[in-house]
């Protein structure tokens, strides 16, 4: 038996939404027209997930987290409290003739967020980027260009420190092979193939 969807009854779910089972959006989040959760996810209380955004399964998005159209989330993704994916590389509340900027004066852009890959608290990623899988992004930073698969990266603008496994934990060298990664917590292991890329170890 498929497991049953939850909407709190203070949620504002636009009618057009598809949410998958077992998923559940909780107090004051908003889930605009034509979104799209996958089955298991979280919406946690406050968040914003905007018009037509695509959400795989097994996806978390916490509390207050800002989605805008039009980003697509792969499965497992985990987006922090308050994080901020943005929509628009040019910003500006009117046009350059002093007018009120309308929807048809402008083009959104998205974040393109691939499988596992998990955004830290408060961290904003300015579209259009592409965040690599299983990627890790440092509570607070600020993301201006696409992150590697496996990357850890933190700061503003957010720069690379170092890999992360499946598991989320920062990789360690072996020590008779530097292009050689091990996860502390799982023992996979990953290589190094040149300095934006690494790759599971069969």
């Amino acid at each position: 038996m498929s497991a049953v969807n939850f909407v709190h009854t203070t949620a504002d779910v636009a009618e057009s939404v598809s949410i998958g089972d077992g998923s559940k959006v909780w107090h004051y989040a908003q889930v605009r027209e034509n979104a799209r959760l996958g089955a298991n996810c979280v919406v946690g209380r406050g968040a914003y997930v905007g018009t037509g955004v695509e959400v795989g399964d097994n996806c978390k998005i916490q509390n207050y987290a800002l989605v805008y159209e039009p980003a697509k989330l792969a499965n497992g993704v985990f987006i922090g409290p308050a994080v901020v994916l943005t929509n628009d590389h040019f910003p500006r509340a009117i046009n350059a003739d002093g007018s009120p900027k309308s929807a048809d004066d402008w083009h959104p852009v998205g974040v393109d967020i691939r499988e596992g890959a998990s955004i830290g608290a408060s961290a904003t990623c300015v579209a259009p980027i592409v965040i690599g899988r299983w990627a890790l992004v440092g509570s607070g930073s600020v993301v201006v260009k696409d992150v590697p698969d496996f990357a850890l990266v933190v700061g503003s603008p957010a720069r690379r420190i170092g890999w992360v496994g499946k598991a989320g934990q920062p990789l360690t060298v072996d020590p008779d092979d530097p292009t050689l990664y091990v996860c502390p917590a799982t023992g996979d292991r990953y290589r190094q193939t040149d300095e934006h890329q690494l790759s599971e170890v069969e």
